[in-house]
């Protein structure tokens, strides 16, 4: 719902998010993607002339149409001035680089259309998962050089040196962004998915230096899972799968964290917290994952987030344990050995649950030593602290060491 009386100043940053990608995508659809910073620039110049307009004449009755209009009316303009200069200059131009000259189509089709076909672009295989997910922030999300960096924990510089490389292989790419082809489509799906996980848990569990959790990470890699299952190329399994599993982990973000930023373990969580809305349509998509034999990675998570959200099964962490047994020989890594561990020590208690950990032997993982802080606190908390100090030496990101400092001063005012 947009508010009239708000300022320029304060409307244009939510219409900057909400539009500027899909503004983009279109644009591109209709230039190429070897044109994508001339869409960049159309779309930025549109939100500069909103600024200017709009603080001295007002905000207009429909500020979103005001800004497809006069994008259009600029594609228009660049399009006149690429016929001026196809006339003078023709024989300089080659003729895959030349333009269409119609005007762009921003109806609502077209944009839930464009947007996925960037998605599919923006997921170029042959750029590494870290260069992807960048580009997924910048070209999907809308969001700054500076965010990006915050988001890695990384110079701007480096980001700025990864998006360069990434857009240059983008501009190489010969994905078709006019028309979705199902091939390609077939053959990109699963980057898209590793994509959009790794986006929202960027925002779920951020190394940002001073927020542990990016809730709006987590609502752009909701919002781009939707566009998956909307359309019926992309409404897998697998796409439902993940989006039931971001629906069942975003349902808690406002239980996680208290006003301090400090984490808040689930035990610990104010149910009434949780978001009803979002465990109800984690259901729906969970229901819609499980209509064929195929079982992934996504599966099994959402089968986990899904019972996290039952507080009051008692056999629940049985069920967690078996998943993550499912999981864990499906696809390791050691967040998932970890969280099994954790799920392990439930259902067997801390003691067994130690000696589980420690057959980890994560030495050089600061959630390896969290891990065993927690379950050291109930029998030895010398033990206890002495693996949050280690804890704290590791991990990079300062939120959580605010949280990891505020347990170890419990522990010593319980002493």
């Amino acid at each position: 719902m947009i508010d009239h009386a708000a300022s320029p100043h304060e409307l244009l940053p939510h219409l900057f998010r909400v539009e500027y990608t899909k503004m983009t995508a279109v644009l591109c659809r209709h230039f190429g993607l070897q044109h994508i910073e001339t869409a960049e620039d159309i779309a930025s110049e549109t939100f500069l002339k909103a600024m200017e307009s709009w603080g001295e004449k007002g905000i207009p009755e429909n500020p979103t149409a005001w800004l497809y209009t006069v994008a259009k009316n600029k594609a228009k303009d660049y399009l006149r001035r690429q016929v001026v200069f196809e006339t003078q200059v023709k024989d300089a131009v080659k003729p895959r680089e030349q333009l269409t000259f119609e005007e762009p189509d921003f109806t609502p089709q077209m944009i839930s259309d464009s947007q996925l076909a960037m998605i599919f672009a923006v997921c170029n295989p042959s750029n590494a998962p870290a260069a992807q997910i960048c580009l997924a922030l910048q070209v999907l999300c809308g969001c700054s050089i500076a965010e990006i960096a915050a988001a890695f924990l990384t110079k701007t510089e480096t980001i700025k040196k990864r998006l360069l490389r990434a857009r240059a292989n983008l501009r190489k790419d010969h994905f078709q962004v006019k028309q979705l082809d199902p091939a390609a489509i077939a053959e990109r799906l699963d980057t898209v998915l590793r994509t959009i996980y790794l986006l929202f848990n960027e925002g779920y569990f951020s190394v940002s230096g001073d927020q542990l959790i990016r809730k709006d990470l987590c609502s752009e890699a909701l919002r781009l899972g939707l566009i998956l299952t909307e359309n019926p190329l992309t409404n897998t399994t697998q796409a439902n799968a993940l989006l039931a599993l971001m629906c069942f982990q975003s349902s808690r973000l406002d239980a996680r964290a208290n006003e301090a930023g400090d984490t808040i373990l689930f035990e610990q969580q104010d149910k009434h917290l949780w978001s009803q809305e979002l465990i109800d349509k984690g259901n729906y998509y969970l229901v819609n994952a499980c209509t064929g034999d195929e079982v992934s990675k996504y599966h099994l998570e959402a089968g986990i987030a899904y019972w996290h959200t039952t507080p009051t099964d008692q056999h629940k962490w049985e069920h967690i344990l078996h998943l993550y047994n499912q999981l864990i020989l499906l696809e390791y890594s050691p967040v998932t050995a970890l969280n099994r561990t954790f799920a392990f020590a439930k259902v067997y208690g801390t003691e067994a649950g130690i000696k589980e950990a420690e057959k980890l032997q994560l030495h050089d993982n600061s959630y390896y030593h969290s891990l065993l802080a927690y379950l050291w606190a109930t029998t030895n908390s010398g033990k206890a602290i002495a693996s949050y100090q280690q804890a704290i030496r590791l991990t990079r990101s300062a939120a959580e060491k605010k949280t990891l400092l505020n347990a170890i001063q419990r522990l010593q005012e319980k002493r």
